[in-house]
């Protein structure tokens, strides 16, 4: 699962989440972001299970990711914003940062006088 948050200055804070995997004890995200670094972006296991990472980048743009558990099975992400073919036959997850695939900026609430 993917959540996004627009920080102002062309940048995007993306919230990458993996549910639980049975047997797994280490998950890293994996991207064109991070030239493919299996180290630099490791997941945190959260109470329920779920696996996360927050990694802030460059809107107006696509990401291709995948998540890599136990430096051996890599896994995608199914609720991506779509899928590219790669180069081993299998396909990467992709995040879209392009304006249209951005959520809306949150209006700000007026108070009653």
């Amino acid at each position: 699962m993917l959540t996004k948050r627009k920080l102002g200055k062309g940048k995007v804070r993306v919230t990458f989440t993996l549910s639980p995997l049975e047997g797994v004890t280490q998950i890293s995200l994996v991207g064109d972001f991070n030239n493919w670094s299996m180290a630099e972006h490791p997941m945190s296991k959260g109470k329920d299970g779920n696996w996360t990472a927050a990694v802030t980048l460059e809107a107006g743009r696509e990401y291709q990711f995948r998540y890599l558990a136990d430096g051996q099975v890599w896994h995608n992400d199914w609720e991506a914003d779509g899928y590219r073919p790669n180069q081993y036959g299998s396909d990467n997850s992709v995040v879209s940062l392009e304006e249209a695939a951005l959520p809306a900026p949150k209006r700000a609430s007026r108070k009653k006088a």
